[in-house]
């Protein structure tokens, strides 16, 4: 086993390439996957709850836009101050901390006794759920070998998604028996306040350490993963050479967000802003109010609740899916052909209100958007150098968050003033927005590792891919 390391380099990219999956590499998805599951089950809740507090608290679909738009506000700034935060201070201590944070506000939001103070401590909680997801991807995309971190980020996902429809199930039971019931879908989501006894056995993140040049610590920590790995597997092969390029890069420090828009990082900025901010006004436009609109279109509240739970079912399956796919095809042009598919789906939900169509296609939805954002999660941080890699993350998933501000409102004025289909256009205009953006300009990675892919001046691709 190689453990020796040159002056300006421990090579962690390439020890960790040449690890086998191990019982190390497990222990790390189940830990994140802990963190995903009630990050997406906090990021669900209210739209379970929304409906209730429509008849509990009398509440116009106006109000629902105002706390919807604030989350989405706390989002993108825990997604940009948690980018921020882990290229500076460390991948697992921001998971440790933004973990807690999202967990003891949802608890504090069972006890909120209006829409504003709901609002207040909603925006808390999403501070934490916005940063959570960037950091988790983040950590992954660090940890894994280069050529399976998109199957085990979408591994990831598939365990961590199951918190949409465990919420959805929760809301489901506990809301018809009184009126408090909303409250304890709260109180479900913050469950994820035990997660700092369960981080424990997490590792910093070793190319985290080598990037600000903290050599003996980044050696440190990849000889005692190398000792773990090979006590499961046998004798470690080599690692391959330690590059000029790899030796240049490890010497940087974090970057500030000045530099993710200049060069050929302004490029990829752009595009990953704007199919972030197209993707998630459409995915969470659709997941937060569709229960609030089949209830205004007549459905009853167990119904409307029933129907949207069985329809995020497919997400796990999206995930999985992604998770066979996700290295085996480009990631630029999935992303793009996906965000086609989901449109389609989105025009016929809206079109057809039937119950069989509502769970057929709300299933094929949540099951295709689960496979497009398993896959954009892996995308994103490979277009960045280490780094840049949180910052760059956060800001663009953070951005659109951002966009959601707006969204809420917009959805609101077109059901209002044009009907119920209408929101579901909106919903398709995104989808296709998104798709012609990667399309056209996105820069393909298939491969190509995580640094090869995302060392801005050394990237090969055309001007055109690049911008």
């Amino acid at each position: 086993m190689n453990t020796t390391h040159p002056m300006n380099s421990t090579n962690v990219k390439n020890r960790l390439d040449r690890l086998p999956l191990s019982r190390f590499h497990k222990m790390v998805l189940v830990i994140l996957s802990f963190a995903y599951f009630f990050d997406f089950c906090d990021l669900n809740t209210f739209s379970y709850v929304a409906p209730a507090l429509v008849q509990e608290w009398n509440i116009t679909t106006n109000t629902i836009a105002f706390i919807t738009s604030v989350s989405y506000f706390g989002m993108f700034l825990g997604a940009s101050f948690g980018g921020w935060f882990s290229d500076r201070f460390g991948r697992k201590r921001g998971l440790v901390l933004l973990v807690t944070w999202f967990s003891a506000f949802s608890m504090l939001s069972a006890l909120a006794w209006n829409p504003v103070a709901l609002g207040i401590l909603r925006f808390l909680t999403s501070v934490g759920i916005g940063a959570v997801t960037i950091l988790a991807s983040t950590y992954i995309s660090e940890f894994f070998p280069s050529k399976v971190k998109g199957k085990y980020q979408a591994l990831c996902i598939t365990i961590g998604i199951c918190g949409i429809p465990a919420a959805g199930w929760v809301a489901k039971s506990v809301i018809p028996m009184a009126p408090w019931g909303w409250r304890a879908v709260f109180i479900f989501g913050g469950i994820g306040i035990v997660f700092p006894f369960i981080a424990r056995k997490l590792e910093e993140s070793a190319r985290w350490h080598e990037a600000r040049g903290q050599w003996d610590k980044a050696h440190e920590i990849m000889a005692k993963i190398e000792r773990e790995v090979e006590r499961e597997t046998g004798k470690l092969p080599a690692p391959e050479p330690v590059s000029g390029d790899s030796l240049h890069h490890a010497a940087k420090k974090a970057v500030p967000y000045s530099q993710l828009f200049k060069g050929s990082l302004l490029g990829r900025t752009l595009v990953l802003m704007t199919m972030w901010a197209t993707s998630t006004i459409a995915i969470q436009g659709f997941g937060t109010w569709v229960p609030t609109l089949l209830v205004k279109q007549g459905i009853t509240i167990e119904k409307s609740i029933a129907y949207v739970t069985l329809g995020t079912l497919g997400a796990p399956l999206g995930a999985f899916i992604a998770s066979r796919i996700s290295d085996r095809v480009e990631r630029r042009w999935a992303i793009a052909v996906l965000s086609v598919i989901i449109m389609g789906l989105g025009l016929l939900y809206g079109m057809v209100a039937l119950p069989l169509v509502i769970i057929v296609c709300g299933f094929l939805m949540h099951m295709f958007e689960r496979t497009f954002s398993s896959i954009a999660y892996i995308y994103t941080p490979e277009l960045y150098p280490t780094e840049a890699r949180g910052s760059g993350n956060g800001l663009t998933y953070g951005i659109g968050r951002l966009a959601n501000m707006v969204s809420p409102f917009i959805i609101s004025f077109l059901y209002s003033g044009y009907g119920y289909l209408s929101v579901f256009v909106f919903f398709g205009a995104c989808w296709l927005l998104c798709a012609a953006a990667i399309a056209v300009f996105g820069v393909s990675t298939r491969y190509r590792g995580t640094e090869e892919a995302s060392s801005a001046p050394e990237l090969k691709a055309n001007t055109a891919d690049v911008m």
